[in-house]
């Protein structure tokens, strides 16, 4: 089969499409011949060097959408022929940038008739980070407000409709370019963080879902209520954040997104429920990988790169 591999760790120009054996499933796997996979944060990071993969060669990749090719002894949640989504094995090597994935079949859910293939890639890994981050991690709930940074990028788009879905008022910072969108989406205040300093406009937040990382963080604990809770995407929370949190009576907490057949069911029943949009920006396919990944690196899109197989 064709997958794309790195040898080396480096730019977009590591990325390799290359001959590899195909998977076979163990007991409790299935193999997915994978029609869609999306280019996260994680994937470009890992492939520089700066993720969980630490020996190349390997394949990045985490988000899958595709079909039941095979099935290992004792699966009885799928047949073959069977469409289904997942995020194998984060953040051990999922492989998804292939011709075919093997991982237990708990890892996925089986997609819904009405959802393209591109918006199932586009789900598991950014559709997760947010779930457990603010329905597991924070608790999010009725009346609640709601800071998010980075509202438009591929785990915030999704953010803000779980968030407004549960019952929050939702804050977002976003390039005004894309307001429109998020307004649609369940928005209920933006706020353009190139004129304008958030901190500045923004209080008695109970939650914020930083997606930025940096100075945002330490920034963003001035505008939670007391006992409120920042939650920092892109790496654990920083030791001075920490530090300042506990000593300006709120909390702070580091996040890593992890496999979760209730987590993806409940992202099924809101997109089924018409809750959920996933914003597809642009498609590759597999072969043109690199590209995607100069896309997704440049940043500021709308929603999610998706590579096609």
């Amino acid at each position: 089969m064709k997958a794309i591999r790195q040898h080396e760790f480096g730019g977009p120009e590591v990325l390799r499409y290359e001959d590899v054996p195909r998977p076979e499933p163990i007991p409790t796997e299935i193999r997915v011949r994978v029609q869609a996979t999306s280019v996260n944060p994680v994937d470009f990071k890992t492939r520089s060097g700066r993720g969980p993969l630490r020996t190349p060669p390997f394949t990045v990749g985490w988000d899958v959408a595709g079909v039941v090719d095979e099935i290992g002894g004792g699966v009885t949640r799928f047949n073959v022929g069977d469409e289904v989504l997942g995020m194998p094995w984060f953040p051990r090597e999922a492989a998804t940038y292939a011709e075919y994935v093997t991982a237990p079949s708990r890892h996925f859910v089986r997609k819904p008739a009405a959802m393209s293939v591109a918006e199932a890639a586009a789900l598991p890994l950014a559709g997760l980070t947010a779930w457990q981050a603010l329905v597991d991690t924070a608790g999010v709930s009725e009346g609640q407000r709601v800071l998010i940074h980075a509202a438009a990028g591929g785990v915030g788009h999704l953010a803000v409709q779980i968030a407004k879905a549960h019952g929050a008022y939702v804050i977002g910072t976003a390039s005004p370019a894309n307001h429109e969108t998020l307004t649609a989406l369940g928005a209920d205040e933006l706020i353009d963080y190139h004129t304008t300093r958030f901190e500045q406009v923004v209080s008695d937040v109970d939650v914020v879902l930083d997606l930025m990382g940096g100075e945002t963080g330490l920034r963003s604990l001035g505008v939670l209520k007391p006992g409120g809770l920042l939650i920092e995407i892109p790496s654990s929370a920083a030791a001075d954040v920490l530090v300042a949190a506990e000593k300006d009576g709120v909390r702070a907490t580091g996040f890593l997104v992890e496999p979760d057949q209730v987590g993806l069911e409940g992202l099924v029943r809101l997109f089924e429920e018409g809750k959920l949009k996933i914003i597809v920006s642009r498609r590759f396919p597999l072969a043109e990988a690199a590209a995607a990944h100069e896309a997704a690196e440049r940043g500021h899109s709308l929603g999610k790169i998706v590579i096609t197989v």
